[in-house]
């Protein structure tokens, strides 16, 4: 997995950077998101690693599924990255952009679990309080999980606050089995 990261972390900078210049941050999220979901099917995948197919096989492949949804520097990419052999590397391509992005525009998404339905005031509130400790804007999407017997899990990149009861039974598991 470190390895693709670092192949894919020179063209995901190439793509934020054109990006960038061009004003045009939402569009390639979207056309690296749904190449990166192209080179996720299954059929694809053995496309684009079967050893009797030529980079310009799978280039035209990948082309004909995908160039109605991209533009002219999009389709330019993705035959750079046929060429050099690079497809299957999109949907870490489109993760590291992605990244580069949020870092550009300030801003971070949380996933925020609850064992109930949360009203817009309480959604509020934890936004607030995470862009506060984030120093960041939060774009947040609520999930029900039933399962956690009250109380939320937030996930904001690679911070995770477990305040359900269901994880704190856990802990205390952990501790009284100790």
């Amino acid at each position: 997995m470190a390895e693709l990261t670092t192949l894919a972390r020179p063209y995901a900078k190439a793509a934020f950077e054109f990006a960038i210049d061009a004003k045009q941050l939402p569009e390639w999220s979207e056309m690296l998101n749904f190449a990166s979901l192209v080179v996720g099917d299954e059929a694809m995948q053995e496309l684009l690693t079967s050893p009797h197919l030529t980079k310009d096989d799978q280039q035209e492949a990948m082309l004909k599924v995908c160039s109605d949804k991209l533009n002219d520097k999009a389709v330019n990419f993705i035959k750079l990255l046929a060429q050099n052999g690079r497809l299957v590397a999109l949907p870490e391509i489109e993760v590291l952009f992605n990244f580069l992005r949020s870092e550009f525009e300030k801003t971070v998404k949380a996933q925020i679990t609850s064992a109930t339905a949360l009203n817009e005031q309480q959604i509020s509130q934890i936004k607030e309080k995470l862009a506060a400790k984030l120093g960041r804007q939060v774009e947040a999407s609520v999930e029900i999980d039933a399962e956690l017997l009250g109380g939320l899990i937030i996930q904001a990149e690679d911070l995770v606050i477990d305040g359900s009861v269901r994880g704190k039974l856990a802990k205390l598991s952990d501790t009284l089995n100790v």
